[in-house]
């Protein structure tokens, strides 16, 4: 996790069912937005309800985002909106094991997130949820054409019927 949007709440502090409304101030979309390579972050907002088993924490809420990013074709600017909900569980930092043991992820485990016994770190967790909402191949409405222009061929043209349909207009007469 990251800095950029630090947070941290003491484990012994946080109340089962705590509701927390974290407001990213603009320093901080500031560095989310140079981290995350976007052009702006004009809003990062999350609401969260908290719920704790013993070290664990669930974290479950919405977050919201207003943002632009470059075009990955023209570099035009393309404005985004991330609404979405999530749910993050913080668990302890495992022990290190002996030797280069490997460690298997399931789908559920993609959103769990280590802590160090004392502390969670909500507001990193959160960074860290907005850039795997943003797209990573933003497009502006001008992208396709510049992509023809520069003899990049589409979908349609480069699909694995195309070369049938080429055939299939030779034949006519």
């Amino acid at each position: 996790m990251s800095g950029d949007f630090a947070h941290r709440l003491e484990l012994h502090r946080i109340r089962d069912g705590e509701r927390i409304e974290l407001v990213a101030d603009e320093a901080e979309r500031r560095r989310i937005a140079d981290r995350l390579g976007l052009s702006s972050l004009e809003r990062l907002d999350a609401h969260v309800t908290l719920e704790r088993n013993g070290e664990v924490v669930s974290a479950r809420g919405r977050l919201r985002a207003a943002l632009e990013q470059s075009c990955v074709v023209t570099g035009e600017a393309v404005a985004a909106h991330v609404d979405e909900p999530f749910e993050l569980m913080f668990v302890p930092e495992p022990e290190p094991t002996a030797g280069e043991e490997e460690i298997e992820l399931g789908e559920g485990d993609c959103d769990v997130v280590f802590h160090d016994g004392s502390a969670i770190d909500l507001g990193g967790a959160i960074a860290d949820t907005l850039a795997l909402g943003v797209d990573p191949y933003p497009r502006s409405a001008a992208a396709d054409a510049a992509l023809r222009e520069a003899g990049v061929m589409g979908e349609a043209e480069a699909g694995p019927f195309a070369g049938l349909a080429k055939l299939k207009g030779a034949e006519k007469p």
